[in-house]
């Protein structure tokens, strides 16, 4: 596993949530009671950027439907969200954020529910 560095200690506050790229993964920093968390930036229910939701004391929480994320596992803790979104390992050293990215979570990370979906003006068989 490579770990990047995408972020100064700075960049995310307690209670906030941003996104930055490792390499080509789009993430999702937050930070709750001082621990950065880092999880793939769309939602698994439909696509909606994680990197806009806000922290809660549960979990990482969508701000397009309310669904929330466990911190840890990536497990949706409430609804709509029915599958878990890829959680990357974090370290925070010397004023910096690293997160650790492999071939199978940049996999899962940038796999989208949009890709089978779809798309305006087809028709129904």
């Amino acid at each position: 596993m490579e770990f990047h560095k995408i972020a100064r200690s700075g960049q995310i506050p307690e209670g906030v949530v941003r996104r930055f790229f490792a390499g080509e993964v789009e993430v999702a920093l937050s930070r709750s009671d001082g621990e950065v968390h880092a999880t793939s930036n769309y939602c698994s229910h439909l696509d909606c950027l994680l990197s806009s939701g806000k922290v809660t004391d549960e979990g990482l929480l969508c701000s397009c439907h309310g669904s929330v994320f466990d911190y840890a596992s990536g497990e949706p803790l409430c609804p709509p969200a029915t599958r878990p979104i890829t959680v990357f390992p974090v370290r925070e050293e010397d004023g910096h954020v690293y997160v650790g990215v492999d071939a199978e979570l940049a996999e899962a990370a940038m796999r989208r529910r949009a890709v089978g979906a779809r798309r305006l003006g087809d028709t129904a068989s």
